[in-house]
């Protein structure tokens, strides 16, 4: 199964001057932005209007994403998968003033959780764009409080409401059928009727500022722009390509194990760079067969994570677009869990676990092409930072809502250090941090502590990013935690030289302060006076920590990155002076002799105290 048709770059079109092309182009991102104003003021949950756990972008009638502006790219890089349905399943009788919902995994969405709204844009009587909002519900109706059903065994077991691409608004009126069908079965109705009109809104003004648009240039020239900017955008992706050397490339990476999986899931990928004919080539189909649990990936978040792992290898300012991805196959075998998502099996965490698994061996195998290329993998634990907490608040009654307090460490890169504000592979950037002052107002929770954690990003010649810690319990009634980390065992590897990251860890602090470990995927109930405990996980470093800059090692010891001890133990450099008056300096002599015996003591490991390699290992 091919996510992108081959097609060949086109020449420069003559029909648009270079100038309106780019006014075009800011016009349609800015109208994207407006949307995401709009979706991110007026959102009830704090999941949007403070994460912002949404995007919103422009798809053409053909099906192909033109404006994204700062969408989270797993899920705006397969938006085309959902209008594509809405054709399909409504082409018949599409017309203006309909919206869709639609969460369906099977039909071109990401996972339950995310419900998008379809709002087909005509001009004269057709079908020119839809107008798109992808919003992360707090609650979707699922068996538990909890838009992540890590061991659902299928769709049936998660639960949740499942739209596959329903009419939900015609000639611009609700259908009140279908509201009164979430009211029911969300466990929040009435964040959740807010989070759906902001959506509504979003997708509105989307169309009205597209009808603008093409009152004021006309249709025949907004056309021509379309075609004209995703041509621009293959070509420019094309010459990227060709600047790579030619290469296959293998990456490999895995899920940690869990119940039912004991040896986790693994993920694969085969990687062909062909700079002749411009072209990259992500092969995912030799994965296994979709498993039984909520961690299969979709189809749209499988294509996601090749073109998110592939675009960071790349050009940083490349449009990332239908045209673009013209350059980039990703091939999936229908049953895979890597993309190949089957009916009726879960993809309930589709947007994160496994995805991450999947993003990072891609990124990081660019880094066979020698010094300079790829990167390191970036941590993507969703654990208690990023946990769903629900219960009953006496004041205001049941509450759902999901935590963006976490911080995973960033990869390490050719050229500077890992992301300290990463979040996780498949979000890096894009989605906010939760204020823990607000939610403590809108919420029964209490923050005990929030910190990055110092020796938590892998060492390298640029060291990856750090993990965080938080601790947070319920002021009034039981709270449930429910929360899905990843990277507790298979840590975020470096590469060329670099170390891994710090692992993942839960626990639950009792109140009489004594602290018990929890599995890092699982769940745990809180009274007042208890606490539960969540590091993230750090990044991957980059590069021989050995030929890390000793002043930028010294910058780290007094920021708190790195303590003084594995500075010396994993930098090799030597420190004198004191931390605290700031008067640390290094000792360059005693660094050089360290670092030379760091160096024949790995070539002793590595080669045996002969100089031959030690049995089992290979020179």
């Amino acid at each position: 199964m091919r996510a992108t048709a081959p097609s060949d770059a086109r020449a420069p079109s003559a029909e648009l001057d270079p100038v309106l092309l780019a006014v075009l182009a800011n016009r349609f991102e800015s109208i994207v932005r407006e949307m995401t104003n709009t979706l991110f003021r007026t959102g009830r949950s704090a999941v949007l209007n403070m994460a912002r756990d949404f995007s919103c972008s422009i798809v053409t009638a053909a099906d192909e994403l033109l404006a994204a502006a700062e969408g989270l790219q797993v899920h705006v890089l397969g938006a085309g998968l959902q209008t594509a349905s809405m054709r399909d399943l409504h082409g018949h009788d599409l017309a203006e003033g309909d919206a869709f919902i639609h969460n369906d995994p099977y039909l071109g969405n990401t996972h339950t959780a995310d419900v998008t709204i379809l709002v087909p844009v005509f001009w004269e009587g057709e079908h020119v764009f839809t107008a798109c909002a992808k919003a992360h519900q707090a609650d979707v109706g699922n068996a538990d409080p909890s838009t992540y059903m890590p061991y659902a065994r299928d769709l049936y077991e998660e639960g949740g409401l499942n739209f596959p691409c329903v009419r939900i608004q015609r000639g611009y009126e609700d259908i009140d059928d279908i509201v009164r069908m979430c009211r029911r079965r969300i466990r929040v109705p009435e964040m959740w009727y807010g989070d759906y009109l902001a959506s509504i809104g979003a997708a509105r003004i989307g169309e009205r500022r597209i009808h603008e648009l093409i009152g004021r240039y006309g249709i025949d020239t907004v056309r021509a722009f379309s075609r004209e900017w995703l041509d621009y955008s293959e070509r420019r992706t094309g010459d990227a390509i060709a600047k790579l050397p030619a290469a296959r490339l293998t990456a490999r990476s895995a899920h940690d194990p869990m119940p039912g999986l004991p040896e986790g899931v693994p993920v694969r990928a085969a990687i062909e760079i062909d700079p002749e004919s411009r072209r990259i080539e992500v092969d995912l189909r030799d994965n296994v067969d979709c498993v039984d649990a909520g961690i299969n990936l979709s189809r749209a978040t499988a294509i996601a994570g090749a073109l998110i792992g592939v675009f960071n290898c790349l050009d940083g300012d490349l449009p990332h677009n239908a045209g673009s991805f013209r350059r980039i196959d990703v091939l999936i075998r229908e049953g895979s869990a890597v993309g190949g998502l089957v009916f009726p099996h879960s993809a309930s965490l589709a947007t994160t676990n496994v995805l991450n698994r999947l993003i990072n061996p891609v990124q990081a195998a660019f880094a066979q092409l020698g010094d300079g290329y790829g990167l390191a993998e970036g941590a993507g634990a969703m654990g208690v930072g990023y946990a769903v907490f629900s219960g009953n608040d006496p004041r205001r009654g049941p509450y759902v809502n999901q935590l963006v307090s976490g911080n995973n460490g960033g990869p390490g890169a050719p050229s500077v250090d890992g992301w300290v504000t990463y979040a996780m592979p498949d979000c890096a950037k894009t989605i906010y941090i939760d204020s823990l002052e607000v939610l403590e107002q809108k919420y029964p929770i209490r923050f005990r502590s929030y910190r990055l954690l110092a020796d938590t990003g892998g060492a390298g010649r640029n060291r990856g990013g750090p993990a965080s810690e938080i601790v947070y319990g319920p002021t009034r009634g039981e709270m449930q935690a429910f929360y899905f980390a990843d990277f507790a065992i298979n840590p975020a590897r470096g590469v060329l030289g670099g170390r891994p990251g710090s692992l993942a860890e839960a626990a639950r602090i009792g109140a009489d302060g004594s602290e018990v470990a929890l599995e890092p995927i699982g769940d745990v109930t809180l009274r007042p006076g208890e606490w539960v405990r969540g590091r993230e996980a750090g990044g991957g470093g980059y590069g021989d920590p050995l030929d890390r800059d000793p002043e930028r090692v010294r910058a780290d010891v007094l920021e708190g990155w790195v303590s003084r001890e594995r500075a010396e133990a994993d930098y090799g450099v030597v420190l004198t002076g004191d931390v605290e008056d700031e008067s640390v300096l290094v000792d360059a002599d005693a660094t050089r002799a360290r670092r030379a015996q760091l160096r024949a003591e790995r070539e002793v490991k590595a080669n045996g105290p002969t100089g031959s390699p030690t049995r089992g290992e290979s020179p």
